[in-house]
């Protein structure tokens, strides 16, 4: 294995502008026009519909309602105050942070988001008590900082080191806080209902840390102390995590090596067996198999992750997701919408490894034992990773929240000398003050330059069946989307010049997503596609524009859900020579699991770029 590694900060060059490398993908589009989808949500409680006509009020007049107080009915004792229009935007005005529980007293068996009379692993994912109180969290005094690795260039010794450390976590007792079985707790316990927002004065109301902006900074804490704890069994204070760089095109999109053989303790029997190396990850999965050759397979590998950081990452909601706030139930009013990176390649990924012969998809296709698969730690250090290139791009509009109900958010975990601290999202932020950092290969990113393909300009729009299409006007909502859904979507503004681009991204939203969670639900998201037959492009075309899904829950009840997603439409435009119409034609094509699914709310909006 190479160890030719340089540090991420020495290689990657920040860019000014909104503007990135043009170079397309065009000739491999042809090749490449197969039935595929953007991504899944995994397998957990969904999140809601999408509002931006958000109600403001100053910092001070945010409080907490009990949990017996209706919202809405609050709001008629204020004398219509607020319009109907105002009411999703409640959790804005009347909120406060999530703040998680002491978990080693308040936690319940976990029983959402899988079917528990054929689940493999337990839904017993409360965490040992060792009878003590839970501490502040304090910076590491350590001047030493741990560098994560890409999996597939580790050296023999990294890799070793790695194995011994998880061996090592192995032989723990099951009720030891840094055991195997604890770890991989966690995120059952976070994810499946074991912890109640009791802390905010809603005991009923479960904690959710998917599908909204507690996703990335979640899961860069539940890291952080995973690999530490990993380097305490094995008295190692430089011990660093490797992450499956899965956007590297070279050696990167295959399951490491070192997870594969039965004896290695990485590896986990419940992956799917037809997923092997030599076979190419497929970062926009959608259950089927992609009939295409290695290189296209790259190519669409590379285009999705530069739409999920790039074209659909535009800005901080689009890229983190929708606030979630206190007295949020995670299933009827939580989130409004779902961050580019979750809902795309991390939870492709998710999908493309679990068992699809097992009934709820373990280990990796269910969030309640994604745990158990050490890929899971691995595939997540890359998705951290993706947060600091969003960052390290340097396009203006990519930063953190700064609401203080997502800056105070907090979590409990074990820390490696097995005392329960309580994090912040706010101190999470700027990873250099954790003591890590992620390497990367020489030379340039890949993906950077993968932007999806143009247009030839001399392919005609078919401009009279265009006209033929109903406008979101016409068009009764909520409206259902099998077996498709064809409308035309007035656009704020034509033909925008570069410097007004720079001051707002044109972004489609598509609202009230209401869904039946029994089900797998699919429908993919096209934008100004020529094609009038309900074919599908590829992640490589500049068409398409991403997709929504939903895995079912399982859990033997119908329950209706809502959620939404954005799509960034500046690159798509430009890429379909379309910036100068009136109408975007938007087309919502189901594709499983939509007999019953509608939309309430199509919209194009000029979202302001944040300085």
């Amino acid at each position: 294995m190479s160890s030719s590694l340089v540090p991420l900060t020495s290689t990657f060059t920040s860019f000014p502008s909104k503007q990135l490398a043009t170079s397309t993908n065009s000739q491999f589009i042809s090749k490449a026009r197969t039935n595929q989808t953007h991504g899944f949500k995994v397998s957990c409680n969904a999140s809601p519909e999408d509002n931006e006509n958000q109600l403001i009020l100053p910092e001070t007049q945010k409080l907490i309602l009990p949990n017996n107080v209706d919202r809405r009915n609050l709001l008629v004792g204020l004398g219509g105050l607020y319009t109907a229009a105002s009411l999703t935007s409640l959790p804005s005005a009347f909120a406060s942070p999530i703040t998680a529980p002491d978990i080693t007293n308040v936690c319940k068996d976990s029983a959402s988001g899988f079917n528990t009379a054929t689940a493999i692993r337990t839904g017993k994912c409360c965490p040992p008590s060792l009878g003590k109180k839970v501490k502040k969290f304090t910076f590491p005094k350590e001047k030493i900082t741990r560098v994560r690795w890409p999996a597939h260039l580790g050296t023999k010794q990294q890799v070793d080191k790695y194995l011994k450390a998880i061996a090592a976590m192995r032989a723990l007792p099951d009720d030891h806080p840094h055991s195997f079985a604890s770890q991989a707790k966690i995120h059952c316990a976070y994810c499946n209902g074991g912890y109640t927002q009791v802390d905010s004065g809603f005991p009923n109301i479960d904690i959710q840390i998917h599908n909204s902006w507690l996703f990335f900074p979640f899961h860069r804490w539940y890291l952080y102390f995973y690999e530490r704890i990993l380097g305490k069994l094995i008295n190692d204070p430089t011990f660093a995590l490797p992450y499956w760089n899965w956007d590297d095109p070279v050696g990167g999109m295959t399951i490491p090596d070192f997870f594969l053989p039965a004896n290695s303790p990485a590896y986990d029997v419940y992956r799917d067996a037809r997923h092997k190396p030599p076979l190419l990850v497929d970062l926009a999965f959608d259950g089927r198999e992609r009939d295409v050759s290695n290189e296209v397979q790259k190519q669409c590998n590379l285009s999705t992750v530069y739409r999920d950081l790039v074209r659909n990452g535009t800005d901080t909601k689009s890229f983190f997701g929708g606030e979630y706030v206190a007295g949020d139930a995670p299933v009827a009013n939580g989130a409004k919408s779902i961050g580019s990176v979750e809902a795309g390649t991390h939870t492709a990924v998710h999908r493309w490894v679990g068992d699809s012969t097992k009934p709820n998809n373990e280990d990796m296709g269910n969030f309640y034992s994604a745990g158990y698969d050490p890929l899971f730690y691995v595939h997540h250090s890359n998705v951290d990773r993706m947060w600091k290139l969003w960052k390290d791009l340097g396009i203006k509009g990519h930063k953190e929240p700064k609401d203080k109900d997502w800056l105070d958010a907090s979590y409990v975990f074990y820390d490696e000398n097995q005392d329960l601290v309580r994090v912040y999202n706010k101190d999470c932020v700027k990873i250099d003050k954790l003591n890590y950092d992620y390497f990367v290969t020489e030379g340039e990113i890949a993906w950077r330059k993968s932007r999806p393909g143009k247009r030839n300009k001399n392919v005609k729009r078919p401009t009279v069946s265009i006209a033929k299409v109903k406008t979101v006007e016409q068009v009764r909502f909520p409206a259902g989307v099998d077996p498709e859904l064809k409308v035309r979507v007035k656009r704020p503004a034509v033909n925008r010049t570069e410097a007004e681009k720079a001051q707002a991204n044109e972004i489609l939203m598509i609202n009230g997503i209401r869904f039946n969670s029994d089900k797998f639900v699919k429908f993919d998201v096209f934008v100004n596609d020529n094609v009038e037959d309900g074919k599908l492009t590829t992640p490589c075309d500049p068409e398409y524009a991403g997709g929504f899904s939903q895995v079912p829950h399982n859990d033997n009840m119908k329950m209706l859900m809502t959620s939404a997603a954005r799509f960034g439409l500046d690159e798509i435009l430009e890429d379909t020579n379309t910036e100068g119409e009136e109408y975007a034609l938007v087309t919502l094509v189901a594709r499983a699991g939509c007999d019953d699914v509608t939309v309430a709310d199509i919209k194009i909006e000029l979202v302001p770029i944040e300085d």
